[in-house]
């Protein structure tokens, strides 16, 4: 219709293609969509476990057999490399069968020990969750919320990046198609002003949001001034914390893929690359050599080492921030341009002295920049590490398991990784602190985030004289 913002736009990064837009919803469709997750979840809650499982489990069952379907969207909607984008369909997919066989005893009731009588605490849903989502990891992010709060027995509005409305669709495909009931899983096509309206609805009782920092700022405040529960994941600026006595062989290859997968468009990516002197000059040096031997291809092609950026925007971004890091006294090492070839193309870059007063010291780079840093010892790399307005992940990398352990302990994030970076198993926790956000996803800890923890006594007592 003419005159309606194209605020959903899926665009190809690889050859800067436009491949079809889609409208906002109208507010007719929008009351629709919210009557129908609310009517819903009035049926929904009352399911057992066992019969909404089956819906999830169905739909945890058809990710997997259409993982290749499901991944090519991805790839020429945000550029992820195939390879990649198959596993993050198929981890999804791993995360949706997770809850649909662990939900009922995650939520089981937990029998407590009053002096008098007896006492538990049972779990309950709340109502229709909202959704803010992302574009690096089109369909995780999806069912990291889908998989636990649907088990839980909520529903789900969500609003999707706007540069990934195929992904949008798809998933909210995958649902209807394992039958899933109209309105427990619904996508919105809304602009940003719509998402405050979504917020103040009375109908929605909790908001989860995955993006920047000024995103969770917007949202949680919307979210607090309605009294309504909020779960916060944002940025994250990871320290990758090399010991002297790390074993380089094993530690080189996590640094490029900490560092370069997804193209560096990764909360918990490595980021910061913290060294200990004695070590440094090895590391530096092997590490350069394997970031240069990435070679940008199409995404879609096996053989490709170096994907683009999700899109234009994305790189225009992120080659200010290295042009205003370098006026600012760092050191570009290797990189800092785009490559000149069609789409939206980065050179793998290493940024070195950076000091405090340098905004690449405090920002975020969502992309295949390294920041790297050299420190004399164990305890200079821990105060650097935890000299940062993030606290989302992090790694150290020792062959002494009981020091990384100690480190590990030492560093202020939400996460540690001794030895690697792999967050990829649905049975881990996921989230961080400071202006990383709250609340966490994933895990036993992410069906509770919006259910109702109710307390029942049972007792027979005497009032009070």
């Amino acid at each position: 219709m003419k005159g309606k913002i194209m605020t959903y736009q899926s665009t190809n990064p690889f050859n800067g293609k436009l491949v079809e837009g889609f409208e906002e919803i109208n507010a007719g469709e929008y009351e629709t969509k919210l009557a129908a997750a609310q009517t819903c979840f009035e049926t929904w809650r009352h399911k057992s476990y066992a019969e909404r499982a089956v819906i999830i489990a169905k739909a945890s069952k058809l990710l997997h057999e259409q993982a290749d379907a499901f991944a090519k969207i991805m790839t020429s909607e945000m550029g992820k490399r195939i390879g990649e984008a198959r596993g993050e369909v198929e981890f999804s997919s791993r995360i949706l069968a997770y809850y649909a066989e662990n939900a009922e005893r995650f939520l089981a009731p937990v029998k407590l020990n009053p002096t008098v009588g007896e006492a538990h605490m049972e779990s309950s849903p709340i109502g229709v969750i909202f959704g803010v989502e992302p574009w690096n990891f089109p369909y995780y992010q999806l069912a990291r919320i889908a998989g636990p709060h649907l088990m839980a027995g909520n529903t789900l509005v969500v609003k999707h990046a706007g540069i990934v409305p195929q992904c949008a669709l798809a998933f909210e495909k995958l649902l209807l198609d394992a039958g899933a009931p109209a309105g427990l899983y619904t996508n919105l096509f809304i602009s940003h002003h719509q998402s405050d309206k979504v917020v103040d609805d009375p109908r929605i009782k909790g908001v989860c949001l995955t993006g920047s920092v000024a995103a969770g700022r917007s949202i949680a405040a919307r979210a607090g001034k309605n009294l309504k529960v909020s779960s916060m994941e944002l940025g994250g600026s990871d320290a990758f914390i090399v010991l002297d006595d790390a074993d380089l062989d094993l530690t080189i290859p996590w640094a490029v893929w900490g560092r370069m997968y997804n193209t560096g468009q990764t909360c918990c990516a490595a980021k910061r690359f913290i060294v200990v002197d004695s070590i440094a000059d090895k590391f530096i040096e092997r590490f350069q050599a394997a970031l240069t031997a990435l070679k940008a291809g199409d995404p879609m092609d096996e053989k490709t080492t170096l994907g683009p950026l999700s899109s234009e925007a994305a790189l225009v971004q992120l080659l200010k921030q290295v042009e205003t890091a370098v006026t600012k006294g760092a050191k570009l090492l290797m990189g800092g341009k785009r490559i000149d070839r069609a789409g939206s193309y980065m050179e793998p870059s290493i940024l070195t002295d950076i000091k405090p007063g340098n905004p690449a010291f405090r920002d975020e780079f969502f992309g295949p920049v390294a920041l790297f840093f050299r420190v004399k010892d164990e305890d200079a790399a821990i105060a650097l590490a935890n000299d940062s307005d993030f606290g989302l992940g992090g790694s150290v990398w020792t062959r002494d398991v009981a020091r990384g352990k100690r480190v590990a302990s030492k560093v202020e994030t939400g996460m540690m990784f001794i030895n690697n970076i792999d967050w990829s198993d649905a049975e881990l926790p996921f989230g961080g602190i400071k202006d990383s956000g709250y609340g966490r996803e994933l895990g036993d800890m992410g069906i509770q985030q919006f259910v109702n923890k109710k307390l029942v006594r049972v007792a027979t007592m005497h009032a009070p004289a």
